[in-house]
């Protein structure tokens, strides 16, 4: 008899993420398969905001929260957590916090939508210029660049800026780490070129030891220290990788991670990212491009058209209303339900205005009519994409709050003319996870995709639905043209906003409530 007979066997390895989202920290635990095997959460002080456009942050609460949400989750797996392997950490992109030489925050952090910098970051515009341009990006009023910039004309020598993810990495290691180029991108990182945009940062005498060092994402930064053990549950020597922004996360845990993929996040509004071999630039400046990790790229745009066009319905009543406009079909009238003032994504217009063609006939029709005006932007910003020369194959993938609607999906992939493929668990944590699987479980994110993300529900187009709907696009492509909202693609160089305000990708708890960063 052997030996080891009896003795008990050691639990299944798996990899952490975390999420570290505007209210909240969450953890994912998963397993090679995905499956999730234990989660936790600990809730982060509301942001304070005021004057200005000021919007700051206890980030001296980030750790213990991160912490408490690691302890819940280790605590719950079958080995207390001896049996996670790696973690990585995903968070707002633009969130930058003042820290000493030792990591510890001497004030609020600035959030990723504080425009106090919004000065520095026109300015950064144009000093950067060619860069931008090649790069296909426009910085923002709430770009993390110039809140870098404001940063600086206040730092003290030795003092250093993090991320959020910078000083999370710091606590679970013991040591400085490299900030990822997800989250430096709107620091000012070029990606394309592999560097800081020098040139801006030495015209504004920004001292070079602010500036961290960049790696990509999943890279391993360092293992988890006994102190950090302590705190966490996590196990000594857990290896620690760098992640990715919460939007780029959202996208990774739809499996959407290959040359060709794109996925459809319907949240409040409404979110397009997929995969590139190669950078591509949008002359409209409706689409901007994170890195992906294995150096591809990852465009995406950001809609202010989306789940907000049924924010006056009270949630109890809709699946009464879906129903009808189900039975009901196609809508007699046309509805592009921009509830804001300015289109952003897939065209550029701050002028753009929500209207209607008519009246509907009922209630039932005037839902239908909504839930159509935001698939038939769907359509245009997929056909957006592909004029400018994108590959996109197979099924899209679909996620966010909208996507749980029957009828809304239907509806998409009737309009799209390609089946939509419901992912199973489209959250942040969970593409952390992933990435922190990379290298660990799997031998790199592609596998980690294929391996952890469900297939998910595919829903196809109602054939007998297409032609009306067909007819109903073209009316609403010609209602945009006559408004002079929409150009041809080859008319609208030059046409992109100058310090426009891009959000990417990204909401709390990943792709699908609201958004927050990129």
């Amino acid at each position: 008899m052997s030996s080891t007979a009896g003795a008990p066997r050691s639990p299944a390895p798996v990899v952490a993420g975390i999420d570290v989202a505007t209210a909240a920290v969450r953890v994912v635990c998963a397993d090679a398969r995905g499956r999730v095997l234990a989660e936790g959460r600990a809730a982060l002080p509301q942001p304070v905001r005021g004057a200005g456009g000021h919007s700051e942050q206890d980030a001296r609460a980030w750790w213990p929260a991160t912490a408490a949400a690691l302890r819940q989750a280790t605590a719950a797996l079958p080995g207390g957590g001896r049996e996670v392997l790696a973690v990585a950490v995903s968070a707002t992109s633009g969130t930058l916090v003042l820290a000493d030489a030792d990591g510890e925050p001497v004030g609020p952090a600035l959030m990723y939508d504080d425009r106090r910098a919004a000065g520095l970051n026109a300015e950064a515009q144009g000093l950067g210029a060619p860069r931008w341009r090649a790069l296909g990006l426009t910085v923002g009023p709430t770009a993390a660049l110039g809140k870098l910039v404001w940063y600086a004309n206040r730092s003290r020598p030795g003092q250093l800026l993090l991320h959020t993810p910078d000083l999370l990495g710091r606590r679970l290691t013991g040591h400085p780490v490299a900030t990822d180029w997800s989250h430096a991108l709107k620091t000012g990182y070029d990606p394309r070129a592999g560097e800081w945009a020098t040139e801006v940062f030495d015209a504004f005498d920004v001292p070079s030891g602010l500036l961290p060092a960049v790696r990509a994402p999943g890279t391993e930064a360092g293992t988890v220290s006994a102190r950090a053990a302590a705190e966490t549950g996590l196990p000594v020597g857990c290896r620690v990788r760098l992640g990715m922004t919460d939007g780029c996360a959202g996208q990774i845990a739809t499996g959407a991670v290959e040359p060709g993929q794109f996925v459809g996040v319907l949240g409040t509004t409404y979110v397009l990212k997929g995969v590139t071999r190669e950078l591509v630039t949008d002359p409209a400046g409706a689409l901007y491009s994170h890195r992906h990790p294995d150096g591809w790229w990852l465009p995406g745009g950001a809609s202010n058209t989306g789940g907000e066009a049924l924010a006056a319905v009270d949630p109890a009543r809709l699946p009464g209303l879906d129903a009808a406009a189900d039975a009901r079909g196609p809508a007699s009238y046309l509805d592009y339900p921009l509830r804001r003032e300015g289109e952003r994504f897939p065209f550029v217009r701050g002028e753009a205005r929500g209207f209607r063609t008519g009246a509907p006939q009922d209630e039932a029709d005037r839902h239908r009519a909504a839930l159509e005006g935001v698939a038939f932007l769907e359509r245009l910003a997929l056909e957006h994409v592909q004029a400018l020369g994108v590959e996109v194959r197979g099924p899209l993938h679909a996620a966010g709050g909208g996507s749980r609607s029957d009828l809304w999906t239907r509806i998409r992939a009737t309009v799209l003319g390609r089946p939509l493929r419901v992912a199973g668990r489209a959250e942040t944590a969970f593409g952390a996870a992933l990435l922190a699987a990379a290298g660990t479980l799997h031998p790199d994110l592609s596998a980690s995709a294929a391996a952890m993300t469900a297939a998910g529900r595919q829903v196809d187009p109602v054939e007998r639905e297409r032609a009306a709907l067909d007819e109903s696009y073209e009316g609403f492509v010609a209602q945009l043209r006559a408004r002079g909202w929409l150009a041809p693609l080859r008319d609208q160089a030059g046409e992109g906003p100058s310090g426009a305000d891009h959000a990417g990708c990204g909401d709390p708890g990943g792709v699908g409530a609201t958004q927050r960063g990129g």
